[in-house]
């Protein structure tokens, strides 16, 4: 199957979703080739990107999960 690289941009406004943010990321491990996150708290908010290749229902997949999440935002741009 064609994988597409693609970078998710997450920003969490509530610091109590970590723990199911990384839940789903860690179920979509072996499709991430990387993540970063940033603590900015001067709006009290975390932003991560994670970089993925995966096939485009999995990466809009794993978006939308994170994106149902109560007080997280998600934004895909793809190669």
């Amino acid at each position: 199957m064609e994988t597409r690289v693609a970078l998710i941009g997450i920003v969490v406004k509530d610091f109590e979703a970590a723990n199911e943010i990384n839940s789903i990321l860690h179920n979509y491990g072996e499709y991430i080739i990387g993540r970063m996150g940033i603590p900015y708290k001067n709006k009290s908010i975390n932003i991560i990107s994670v970089a993925i290749d995966a096939p485009n229902d999995i990466i809009n997949a794993l978006s939308g999960k994170l994106g149902q999440l109560e007080n997280v935002s998600t934004k895909t741009i793809y190669q």
